[in-house]
């Protein structure tokens, strides 16, 4: 059953909580800008992804999927080959990512400048 929910609730807060812990992880983000364009097989998301492990690639990938915003696609062939693809969700998600980027490159240099403050002032 789907409950209308406010974002000021307290189960709207809890709920709002969880989503952006997951997307709002660094392996999370990396995975979704590295599918924008175009899906991916899992070892090329890996270069994409700097630094990443093969554990907790696989990890963020079952992750996303189980949460609607990516799609395992197996193509029967020999051997099987994966694909991995943003869903309509997980396009939406990367626009926001994309925003949000954009808007921590155009304020680095004020955040910068602020801990530089903040980190001597200490």
């Amino acid at each position: 059953m789907n409950v209308p929910m406010s974002v000021d609730a307290p189960a709207g807060c809890q709920w709002v909580s969880e989503v952006l812990n997951q997307v709002g992880d660094k392996w999370t983000v990396q995975v979704v800008v590295a599918l924008r364009d175009r899906p991916r097989r899992f070892n090329d998301i890996k270069r994409q992804v700097a630094g990443i492990s093969q554990q907790m690639l696989t990890r963020t990938l079952k992750t996303l999927e189980r949460d609607g915003l990516v799609v395992r696609t197996v193509r029967s062939s020999t051997p099987p080959q994966v694909d991995y693809a943003l869903t309509e969700v997980g396009r939406s998600l990367s626009g926001t990512v994309r925003q949000l980027a954009e808007w921590a490159v155009a304020h680095r240099a004020i955040i910068h400048a602020s801990r530089q403050r903040y980190d001597t002032s200490r």
